[in-house]
Formats: C-alpha cells, sequence, structure tokens
C-alpha cells in the first residue's frame, strides 16, 4: 500500500466526520502518510484525498526525494499556512496538540486516534519490515547466547547484542537493551549496570531491531547453568501463560478475551499476584502502538495486526521470569515473528 492509499483511507474516514481536512502533526503518522522521515513536518489531508506536506527549509531536499507525490510548503510558520489552507471544518489530533497550537489553528475539531486506528492492520511492506527485524532480533540473540556468559556485565551484553543486530543489518535497536541478571531480573525494565553473569543466574533480556522504521520487541528469559526448581516453576507458569495468551490472539477475538487468556493461566498457577505489568500492545512505526492489551479494551483483534504477548512473573529481591514475542495475527491464527525457543534454556 502506498502513502496515497494510507491518505486515501484518512480522507474517507474525515469525509465520514462531515469534516473538510485533518491536519496531521504526530511525526511517526506523518510519516506513515508520507514517507517523510525528518524531525519537523506536518501534512494536511483534504476530504477530497488532495494533500498538502508542511516542513522547513532544513528538510527541502530531504522532502522532495521522501514526499515527491505532494505540494511541499517549505516555512518556518507551519500552523499559520495550514490555517490559511484549511478551509471549512479542520480536525485536528487534539490528544497531542498543545492548547497554543489549537487556539493558533483556530481550534480544529477533535479526530480522535484515526491515523494511529489505521496503522494497526499493517500491509505488506509493513509486514515484510517486522519480519526482517524480527528475524534479525532472533539472530542475534541465538549468536550471543552461543557465546561466553560468566564473568560478563549486564552492560557489555547488552552493548554485544545491539552490536550483532547492526552487523545483521539493522538500521538501529528499537528501544534501549534491558538486559538483567539475578535478582535484577525481578525489575521489569531494569537498566544494564555493571553487575557481571554468576552462575545459577536468571539471565532476563528484553530487546529488539529496527528495519526500515519497523521495531521487533521479544524477550527471552534464560539459567546460566543449572536451573533451581524456584526458577523451572515460575518459568514454567510464564511459560504456559504466554503460550495461551498467543493462542487466543486471532481474527475476531475480543481483546479482553486474549487478555483474559493469558491472566487466568497465571490465576490458576497461583502467581497472578506476581505479575505487575502490561500484558502485551502493538507494533510497527512505535515500539508501543495500539492495539494495547487490556480488560477494558473495546475492539476485537483484526488480521494483518501485529503485537506482543509479554506475561511475567516478577519476585522482588529473587529474580524474575518475561517471556514475549512479536505476533502477526492472520486469517489462519497467530504467526509468532520471533522464534528463538521458548524451552526453558540452561546455558553452561
Amino acid at each position: 500500500m502506498s502513502a496515497a492509499d494510507r491518505r486515501d483511507r484518512l480522507a474517507a474516514l474525515v469525509r465520514e466526520r462531515d469534516a473538510d481536512a485533518m491536519f496531521v502533526g504526530d511525526l511517526v503518522n506523518v510519516r506513515y502518510l508520507t514517507g517523510f522521515t525528518g524531525s519537523n513536518g506536518a501534512v494536511l489531508v483534504h476530504a477530497d484525498g488532495t494533500a498538502v506536506f508542511f516542513t522547513d527549509g532544513r528538510y527541502q531536499d530531504q522532502a522532495a526525494v521522501e514526499v515527491p507525490d505532494l505540494e511541499r510548503v517549505i516555512t518556518r510558520r507551519i500552523l499559520d499556512e495550514v490555517r490559511a489552507r484549511a478551509a471549512g471544518t479542520l480536525m485536528a489530533e487534539t490528544h497531542l496538540l498543545a492548547v497554543d497550537a489549537w487556539e493558533q489553528l483556530g481550534r480544529p475539531h477533535a479526530a480522535g486516534r484515526l491515523v494511529e486506528g489505521l496503522r494497526e492492520v499493517k500491509d505488506e511492506s509493513e509486514i515484510a519490515a517486522l519480519r526482517r527485524a524480527c528475524a534479525i532480533s532472533t539472530e542475534a540473540l541465538e549468536r550471543l547466547l552461543s557465546g561466553p556468559l560468566l564473568g560478563r556485565s549486564e552492560r557489555e551484553l547488552a552493548r554485544d547484542l545491539e552490536w550483532r543486530m547492526l552487523e545483521l543489518g539493522a538500521e538501529d535497536k528499537a528501544f534501549d537493551t534491558i538486559l538483567a541478571t539475578g535478582d535484577h531480573t525481578a525489575i521489569p525494565h531494569h537498566h544494564p549496570t555493571d553487575r557481571v553473569v554468576r552462575p545459577g543466574d536468571l539471565l532476563k533480556i528484553d530487546f529488539g531491531a529496527r528495519v526500515d522504521g519497523y521495531h521487533a520487541d521479544c524477550t527471552r528469559t534464560v539459567v546460566v547453568g543449572a536451573a533451581a526448581d524456584w526458577q523451572r516453576e515460575i518459568y514454567a507458569a510464564v511459560r504456559a501463560s504466554q503460550a495461551a495468551g498467543v493462542e487466543r490472539l486471532r481474527h475476531g477475538v475480543p481483546v479482553p478475551e486474549a487478555h483474559a487468556a493469558a491472566v487466568d493461566s497465571l490465576e490458576a498457577a497461583g502467581w497472578l499476584h506476581a505479575f505487575t505489568t502490561g500484558l502485551g500492545h502493538g507494533v510497527g512505526l512505535q515500539i508501543h502502538e495500539d492495539p494495547f492489551l487490556g480488560p477494558g479494551h473495546p475492539s476485537t483483534l483484526t488480521r494483518r495486526t501485529v503485537l506482543t504477548m509479554e506475561p511475567g512473573i516478577y519476585l522482588p529481591g529473587r529474580g524474575g521470569v518475561r517471556i514475549e514475542d512479536t505476533v502477526l495475527v492472520t486469517d489462519s491464527g497467530p504467526e509468532v515473528l520471533t522464534t528463538t525457543t521458548k524451552d526453558l534454556m540452561e546455558i553452561a
């Protein structure tokens, strides 16, 4: 699907709202609708499907390459130019606009998360980028885990993994790698430190590669050495929960049902009290995007949506386990894109 096709879909929604145009200033949404990757840009999409792109002089040449199919307005007064060209009823991303910008645009109507909603369902080019990002991520992890781990610091291992992703073709890491050892694994979003890997440690790695702007997200937890009984117990509970949740990532399944499948499994195992994070989220041009898995989500899952499933158990002072995959919802069921084994690995 081209950027023009995406703008046409948005224009149809603008018409449904009886509006004449929509101002889009969020840079992720601007990239989705135009292909522009700079740090200052906006697009005005009219109800008839025509559109105008705005940026400043720093990006004049870049915009000519990335946005060749639109009228381009080069200005440092983007909001003034938009208002001058937006006759009739204007909508905007008011959930993202500063009050001053809202006033400057003439108090546009709230559009809600229209573009974010379009982004939930991926096209072939987006899915291809996500597949590549996930393949690079899992290959890099498998290479890291095949090498020496004992005596190396969390920080060293995290940088090693990130470098391996770059060597395999990633444009960047998807986010700052969460790599934790020992009792640090009980901290869901631990920042790597100089603590070194010791025999018997849990090693938790939450990471991903970025390809063509699209993000992978994967977590694996292993044991360095022989696993203790308590480590096996919580690992088995998380794996069962994650499997139950992934199985319900199917077209037409209500989002709360997918959430409940994973949560109910943890509750049945007696570990729900130790699950303290979110369960999953959409992934694409952003590492966290719609839909977010939760008991109150009003929608059903749709084919070609890509999202994560990431239950965990966190025991302060002892350790924790999280297992996370990036999953594509297809007509035939869930397709796990992050393919590293989820069997408990005990690495010598």
